[in-house]
């Protein structure tokens, strides 16, 4: 098992970073539950709009729009474990995902590809999903695989499911997939996973697989998403919720008000996952940057997108959730 090198942000002890202070974390997590419990999310499917109802919410179905009171995000943050197994095909590739220790992951997901051989740029395939589980497999520095293109030569509907048969198929090491469109299609993918693991009761005791949502920003479960947290709750399967807001763009310009609406989407959609299977595993995710208002783009390289990371890791550890940031 791979237990990762640990940071410290007390008693600097190894590498740490301090974005914000004890009463600056006090003060988001009080704002966020004041965003859940008057301005509410907005949720497009049925079924969590019942289980939001039968926990406790405000929910309108008309407008579907869902109020949560704070005793229920509080309750979902305790009821989430506070360190998890992302589990290999092979048990010497898994990871122990908690506290302050730090793996790594590619990140997806592109849709073109170059040729390092011959340097021309195209479209990416499924066969360029593959080799790249084979390099990265072979990489001590990769800890988990992330696929980081998409098979643009399979169909839309289906492609998912062809980039997790790449995948699965070539690479020993923990797999999550970023690119599932609703819970039929994650369904259809944990029973892939079973069927290596050995059955749904293996997978939920050693997952081999875990799968990662976006809320649309500003605070919105889409259809899709919210199935795939309900699925990934029965399954027992870990999801990594993660926010991608822009600051100036989705979220107010200000980084503290951009880590509220960010805390706002990670945590209405684990409240969502803790009340469809309390104590299921559970990432807290973040890939939040600002928006370039000159060059209509999210830059991800933006020095803001690692003080966004740096906050989005430090509110995870405050919440005592295993966290995943993206960057480059």
């Amino acid at each position: 098992m791979k237990k990762g090198q640990r940071i410290s942000s007390s008693g600097w002890l190894g590498l740490g970073l301090k974005t914000l202070t004890p009463g600056e974390l006090d003060d988001i997590h009080g704002a966020t539950l004041k965003t859940l419990h008057y301005s509410g999310m907005k949720v497009f499917s049925q079924r969590a709009l019942e289980i939001f109802a039968d926990g406790g919410a405000d929910v309108d179905f008309k407008n579907l729009m869902v109020r949560i009171p704070p005793y229920m995000i509080e309750e979902a943050i305790d009821s989430a474990p506070s360190c998890i197994i992302l589990a290999g095909r092979d048990p010497e590739n898994d990871v122990f995902v908690g506290g302050k220790r730090v793996h790594f992951t590619t990140f997806g997901a592109g849709c073109r590809f170059m040729d390092t051989h011959t340097g021309k740029v195209a479209p990416s395939t499924k066969s360029d999903i593959e080799l790249s589980a084979l390099v990265c497999d072979a990489m001590d520095s990769v800890d988990i695989f992330t696929s980081p293109m998409v098979a643009t030569d399979m169909p839309v509907e289906t492609a998912g499911l062809h980039e997790a048969e790449a995948f699965l198929l070539n690479t020993s090491k923990h797999c999550q997939h970023d690119r599932l469109c609703d819970g039929m299609e994650a369904r259809f993918f944990f029973e892939m996973a079973s069927t290596i693991a050995g059955g749904p009761e293996k997978l939920r005791e050693r997952p081999i697989v875990s799968t990662m949502v976006c809320p649309s920003s500003p605070l919105q479960l889409h259809k899709g998403t919210a199935e795939i947290i309900m699925e990934s709750a029965d399954a027992g399967v870990p999801v990594n919720i993660l926010s991608m807001v822009m600051a100036g763009a989705t979220a107010p310009v200000t980084l503290a008000g951009t880590l509220v609406v960010h805390n706002a989407e990670v945590l209405g959609g684990l409240a969502l996952h803790q009340l469809t299977n309390r104590g299921a595993p559970v990432i807290y995710g973040s890939s939040s940057t600002i928006f370039d208002m000159n060059c209509i783009t999210a830059p991800v390289g933006a020095p803001e997108l690692g003080m966004i990371g740096a906050a989005a890791a430090q509110l995870a550890n405050f919440y005592l959730l295993p966290s995943y940031v993206g960057g480059t």
